[in-house]
């Protein structure tokens, strides 16, 4: 029998170059001074496993990357997070997708995405053997893997929940292609875990409660709403759970929802029960939230756990 590992992240992987503060773009060749700038490993997979991994899981990624100077480098940051690689796929048609986000003072982060490899991902046999055989899967970007969106993906949940995994599934940027995978996927899903706002433009619902419903609707065991600074909302059939956001100083949000879906991950391989472990979540969202990229301000478990227990909540 294959063997799995704590947690498996499948999808987008791309690499974010940061930097702030950038208010403005400066005149033809003219330099601007900025404050900071970082490169992390990003996207609905590969953001995730770097904090699943800080947080103490055995977590692998499986994703796609180009077989060019961008991949290799990736590859090398993903490793050094303690992110296991071996089944992260080198493709030639496309480059590594790479994003470059400029924060600004107010905390805004206008972009701009390459779209490349990460969308191409396949899984073959030795892949798909690894990922249902482990504890936690985390499906990442729903709608936009063009080679799993149409079936595969969904088949791979199901055997990963007949199982025994607990399997997690979150989405960016909706496309006409977002609700038909979503159908085929949500059956096969113990918790979906998209933003708020991203989800109520796909489900075209009016209320928090009518989009629960909705996925509900569709087959997910149950639905984690990330809501910015006014928290989540745990949707199951008994009704909504508001959980309220953390009050932080806040650096940048970028990978906030990511991180989220790790830390919820994290704390229920410990234990935690649903409601808890969205607090964890939101703890984990919360300190990401302190530092520049998706990887900033989180250390371990223990210290995120006992955080949570200290900072003040976010009135409103």
């Amino acid at each position: 029998m294959a063997q799995g590992t704590d947690c498996v992240c499948v999808g987008l992987t791309i690499l974010d170059i940061l930097g702030r503060h950038i208010d403005a773009i400066p005149e033809g060749n003219r330099t601007s001074l900025i404050q900071q700038i970082r490169t992390t490993p990003a996207g609905t997979a590969a953001g995730p496993a770097v904090i699943a991994a800080r947080l103490g899981l055995t977590t692998t990624l499986v994703g796609a990357v180009g077989n060019d100077d961008m991949g290799d480098y990736l590859a090398a940051m993903l490793q050094k997070q303690g992110v296991e690689t071996g089944y992260l796929q080198r493709r030639s048609e496309l480059p590594t997708s790479s994003t470059m986000l400029a924060v600004n003072s107010r905390g805004d982060r206008p972009n701009f995405h390459a779209v490349g490899a990460s969308i191409l991902l396949d899984i073959d046999d030795r892949t798909r053997g690894h990922i249902v055989h482990s504890r936690f899967v985390h499906w990442g970007g729903a709608g936009t893997l063009l080679k799993l969106d149409e079936g595969p993906g969904a088949e791979i949940l199901k055997e990963a929940r007949a199982n025994g995994a607990v399997t997690t599934c979150d989405f960016i940027a909706p496309s006409p292609r977002t609700l038909p995978a979503l159908k085929l996927l949500l059956p096969h899903v113990s918790y979906f875990m998209p933003s708020l706002e991203e989800a109520t433009e796909v489900a075209g619902t009016a209320t928090p409660e009518d989009t629960a419903r909705f996925y509900l609707d569709l087959g997910a065991g149950a639905c984690v709403f990330k809501w910015g600074a006014k928290g989540s909302l745990l949707a199951t059939a008994s009704g909504l759970t508001r959980i309220p956001a953390y009050s932080v100083e806040v650096v940048d949000t970028t990978g906030c929802g990511d991180s989220y879906c790790a830390g919820f991950i994290a704390a229920l391989a410990r234990g935690f029960d649903v409601e808890r472990a969205c607090r964890f979540g939101t703890a984990v969202s919360a300190l990401v939230a302190t530092g520049l990229g998706s990887d900033a301000g989180v250390k371990d478990f223990q210290e995120t756990e006992a955080l949570m227990e200290t900072l003040p909540v976010l009135g409103g």
